[in-house]
């Protein structure tokens, strides 16, 4: 059943109409699900260039929302006892390789989940439409190198759910979109969610923008390749994506035991910033109420998707700008204290001396992006760098972003206090010599360099 609107979405879209006015969105379509109502609203047009109306209906990107679905898939199977998620890779997919041999023997299916596997995570590219590019694509990370240690660092890892996804394939027989959609969409009366274009393109749909010189322009190419179907590929509905929220909030309905659905949204290692890490799931402790998210950024696309399970709370919210997290950030913390009278914390700032500052400036380099750290007017300022590389290895960056100051909550942790990095966390990570061993920020670790 589809409200139209309450006092408390009524709040939620006048925050969005405010954000829209002053950011370079184009299209957004929100959704709300609580104690059983939902309340969905679109916003703005699917396109600069071809505008329509979008609606509660429009298809989206959703990026890396995707993963989620990924391990929900891997949960069947090991309900099924077809998997277990700390049998070694290789139990699954004999010849796998990476570029270091001794991680490739030990990974195991909760590395992958969890994002500590520790090769090179930003990897993408296409390998066409033919039912090989999962294999294709896993035979490429096997020459990728190795980052941090198996295990031992938290790092966003697109690369291990593209091996996820083949390893679904093996296991079902199937292609990966093909089990996805048989063992979770069909189920879920999921019938405007797709992977392929050839899907999305006979209903209404956003496509993706990037903001330049702050204005919206078209990003191109609008697929993001077969190969990263298991990783982003999913595109979809605010509506549909409310089934799959009320699912996850639920006993299972016949396809996952609640206690399956339970590991899934129990933390395993610590994220980054106030996050620890569950199967997929990022996981926030707010006091003793858990809130679990997954974000999702493709070519021009931004998304999130947010539950409570404990209040039966969802959000979801998906947008055709590259900045669209700079409006969904604030809105889910805000929509969830309207809802549910739960701030979402805000640790406070620490200050430090310019003695104190000194220690962190420096470049530290990741494979996605190269960050500077310097010390302007007495506080420490960040220029993230993009390097580009998606969809495919040869595709440029695009705008740099403006900088930002950096504030610190905790020991070594900090905070950007600027658009359109503002509310993002990282952190200093320090080896046994005490000297910072990686800075970890936008989810990945970045190496000092040394001059």
């Amino acid at each position: 059943m589809t409200i139209i609107s309450d006092e408390k979405f009524e709040a939620v879209i006048d925050e969005i109409t405010a954000g829209m006015a002053r950011l370079p969105i184009p299209g957004l379509a929100v959704g709300v699900l609580h104690e059983g109502q939902t309340y969905t609203a679109g916003f703005g047009v699917t396109s600069v260039e071809n505008p329509l109306p979008v609606t509660a209906d429009t298809l989206f990107q959703t990026g890396s929302i995707t993963k989620t679905f990924t391990a929900t898939i891997l949960m069947r199977l090991l309900e099924q006892g077809r998997l277990e998620l700390d049998a070694p890779v290789r139990t699954y997919l004999p010849d796998f390789q990476l570029g270091d041999e001794g991680v490739a023997a030990r990974a195991t299916i909760r590395h992958l989940l969890t994002h500590t596997g520790g090769w090179l995570g930003d990897y993408f590219n296409d390998f066409g439409y033919g039912d090989d590019a999962q294999q294709k694509m896993v035979d490429a990370i096997a020459g990728l190198p190795q980052w941090t240690p198996l295990g031992e660092v938290w790092s966003y890892c697109n690369t291990g759910f593209n091996i996820a996804g083949r390893i679904i394939e093996v296991i079902t027989g199937q292609t990966y979109e093909a089990a996805v959609k048989s063992l979770l969409l069909d189920p879920l009366d999921m019938k405007m969610s797709f992977y392929f274009p050839h899907d999305v393109m006979v209903h209404r749909f956003a496509v993706g923008h990037q903001v330049i010189e702050q204005q919206p322009r078209v990003a191109y190419p609008w697929p993001i390749g077969r190969a990263g179907h298991p990783v982003g590929g999913v595109v979809s509905t605010v509506n549909d994506l409310l089934k799959y929220a009320r699912f996850h909030m639920s006993d299972g309905q016949g396809l996952l035991k609640a206690e399956t659905l339970k590991l899934m949204q129990t933390p395993i290692v610590q994220g980054s910033g106030l996050d620890v890490f569950g199967p997929s799931w990022f996981i926030t402790p707010i006091g003793d109420t858990p809130v679990l998210r997954h974000g999702g950024a493709t070519h021009g696309f931004t998304a999130d998707f947010t539950i409570v399970p404990s209040r039966q709370f969802a959000i979801v919210t998906l947008t055709n700008s590259d900045q669209g997290s700079v409006l969904y950030g604030p809105l889910r913390a805000h929509a969830i204290q309207r809802y549910l009278g739960i701030e979402w914390p805000n640790p406070p700032h620490i200050a430090r001396s310019p003695e104190q500052l000194a220690g962190y400036i420096g470049d530290y380099d990741a494979p996605e992006d190269w960050v500077e750290l310097r010390i302007r007017d007495g506080e420490l300022w960040l220029q993230q760098r993009p390097k580009g590389g998606f969809p495919t290895p040869d595709v440029p960056p695009g705008e740099t972003p403006p900088p930002t100051r950096l504030a610190f909550w905790g020991e070594d942790k900090i905070i950007a206090l600027d658009e359109p990095l503002k509310g993002m966390r990282g952190e200093f990570l320090r080896g046994a010599d005490g000297a910072i061993a990686w800075f970890r920020f936008s989810g990945r670790v970045h190496r000092p360099i040394s001059e």
